[in-house]
């Protein structure tokens, strides 16, 4: 059984101190938050588990830890992947790895330097339906994808109580938050690597945020496939909208909601045809699966997933679609992907 540390108990860690449990290769053997009343609340879900105030403390209290869950904010996190790799713990940790590519490839450095696995949390690709549409596009059951559309709206009221607040006044929360999602299932799903980026971000009148919550990019991968992207948390509709579609040689593939309803057509087909998906929970299903595979690996030595090497180069999607959008003209990947 792995015994796992887990830091950072808001609405993610609630999900993860879940899944943890539920495992069966897993024990979740303490829990740090600095919160007192996050503390409290977990320990009545969860059981009169160890709890601490912080990482630190729970690293200097227990001596027979296997690993940590680290989801908390993604801000100020060097100092507890320093502590984690002296103690020789592999690392999970929600996405995105930090808010700036040289403090992602810092971090990644410090993990690879103590010889400590680091697994980023990207949830969405342990979904369902992107495993199916990743199989159909490796089959090409509608031909080879040459050009996409990916279009996310949502209405995020960042002051509810189940949301984190910390967006609110970040930079670029849009990006950072929401589209290193997207970006990430782009690379995985189609199986190729960005090379140039041209974007535009901006706030409506209306936003709650600080800083830009709508993105409109062109990305250009280096198999020749062009995806338009759209995104925006401040969509003026409580009623989120979510269209994927892949134009290919040979017809479509559609996806309709962001954890389901997947179809394909033929050029000269009248209608989608549905493909059907595994039953799932939200939130939990694609966390377990995503658990899972770092077990695997802590375990049984089976290939890493989600490194945070590998995830530098979604960081450098964002980074990209930024400078683009302060100069007005594309930019190229490889200008900002850091070296080392």
């Amino acid at each position: 059984m792995l015994k796992v540390l887990l830091a950072g108990l808001g609405v993610r860690g609630r999900h993860w101190a879940r899944v943890i449990q539920g495992s069966p290769r897993a024990e979740l053997a303490a829990l740090a938050d600095p919160a007192s009343a996050a503390l409290e609340r977990a320990r009545a879900d969860y059981g009169p588990l160890p709890a601490y105030e912080s990482v630190f403390a729970a690293l200097a209290a227990l001596d027979d830890l296997d690993a940590l869950v680290l989801a908390n904010p993604p801000m100020g996190r060097q100092a507890i992947v320093e502590a984690a790799t002296a103690r020789e713990l592999p690392l999970l940790i929600e996405k995105p790895l930090a808010l700036d590519l040289d403090e992602a490839l810092k971090l990644v450095g410090i993990a690879e330097a103590g010889g400590v696995s680091l697994m980023v949390g990207l949830n969405f690709r342990y979904l369902g339906v992107t495993k199916a549409m990743r199989r159909m596009l490796v089959d090409e059951v509608a031909g080879r994808a040459e050009f996409a559309r990916f279009t996310y709206e949502r209405w995020r009221d960042g002051r509810r109580a189940d949301l984190n607040d910390y967006p609110l006044v970040m930079r670029h929360p849009m990006l950072w938050e929401q589209s290193i999602h997207h970006f990430d299932l782009m690379r995985y799903v189609y199986g190729q690597e960005p090379v140039r980026v041209q974007c535009q971000t901006w706030n409506p009148s209306w936003s709650m945020y600080d800083d830009d919550s709508n993105v409109a990019a062109l990305i250009e991968f280096d198999g020749g496939l062009r995806v338009n992207y759209q995104g925006t948390w401040q969509g003026n509709w409580a009623t989120p909208g979510f269209e994927w579609r892949s134009d290919c040689t040979q017809g479509i593939i559609m996806q309709r909601d962001q954890f389901g309803d997947l179809s394909y057509a033929r050029r000269d087909d009248a209608e989608l045809t549905r493909v059907p998906l595994p039953p799932r929970e939200r939130w939990i299903s694609e966390t377990r699966a995503l658990f899972a595979a770092f077990v695997d690996h802590v375990l049984d030595g089976a290939e890493l997933q989600c490194g945070g090497r590998d995830h530098l180069m979604s960081l450098a999607m964002l980074q990209a679609c930024i400078e683009s959008n302060a100069t007005g003209g594309g930019v190229l990947i490889s200008d900002v992907l850091p070296q080392g």
